[in-house]
């Protein structure tokens, strides 16, 4: 008997005059054409700055509704105590394609997973988001922020300042192009970090860090970001993205591609 290696497997095969007496399956034809990837570009430009859009966004392809049963995202976020999430306009999944917003939902607070205690993280103002979005974001306060915030400066994460969740328009607010994550509710400019409360909180500003020790917080915030959402840009990565941190959950041609500066 002797030992075939195929494809880093043996196989047995008994020989007889030089010719195996027992032949192996081998795998089906690779197809002669391959369905092409995704169209569009697999890299997303940094945006969010300049005028606001002038010509209307083309209709995308068509959207179902969201799923709004007991196991809807919205239903699985409101069920977690201290998160005070709400259903949105829901004429925002009506919009024209290019806009639409799944499972819009308006998040005020969003609690925090402390072993022992109850702690909820403040959302400043409101801000209207995808539900998938919303999750994300509750995911990676818990899970990264949180953390962080006691390993650097031993204090809990109370509060986040920020802008920019939906909005239907163009990248870069322009008159043309592609439209941005923001306008169907996947995207989420975050301005600065509230520590602590009363006479010891601290502000942590993405624009302006006050010393090393809130840089390397910063720093530390963005690496999480590149993990937890599949596009973080803060400052240093073009003027538009200088005084805050962009994150969004757009779609990519593989889930492990992720665009981070």
């Amino acid at each position: 008997m002797a030992l075939a290696l195929l494809g880093g497997s043996a196989v047995a095969r008994a020989v007889k005059g030089g010719e195996p007496a027992l032949s192996w399956q081998l795998p089906p034809k690779r197809p002669a054409k391959l369905v092409p990837p995704p169209s569009g570009e697999d890299v997303q430009p940094p945006v969010e700055t300049g005028e606001i859009a002038t010509q209307p966004i083309p209709a995308g392809p068509e959207v179902p509704d969201a799923d709004t049963g007991a196991d809807s995202c919205l239903a699985l976020l409101r069920a977690v105590p201290g998160n005070d999430v709400e259903a949105a306009d829901p004429r925002l999944v009506q919009t024209e394609p290019a806009c639409h917003v799944s499972e819009p939902v308006i998040v005020r607070t969003l609690a925090l997973r402390i072993p022992g205690r109850s702690r909820t993280v403040s959302v400043q103002p409101p801000v209207t988001l995808s539900c998938p979005m919303a999750k994300a974001v509750a995911d990676w306060l818990g899970d990264s922020i949180q953390p962080l915030a006691r390993g650097h400066f031993d204090a809990d994460l109370t509060e986040l300042r920020v802008g920019g969740g939906h909005e239907c328009r163009r990248r870069n607010r322009a008159s043309a192009g592609p439209v941005s994550e923001h306008a169907t509710g996947k995207a989420l400019d975050i301005f600065a970090f509230r520590l602590g409360e009363g006479k010891a909180a601290m502000q942590v500003v993405v624009e302006k860090p006050e010393g090393p020790p809130q840089s390397r917080f910063l720093t530390a915030i963005r690496q999480s970001a590149c993990g937890a959402f599949m596009t973080a840009l803060g400052p240093g990565a073009d003027a538009a993205h200088a005084n805050h941190l962009h994150v969004d959950i757009q779609e990519r041609r593989s889930r492990s591609s992720h665009f981070c500066q």
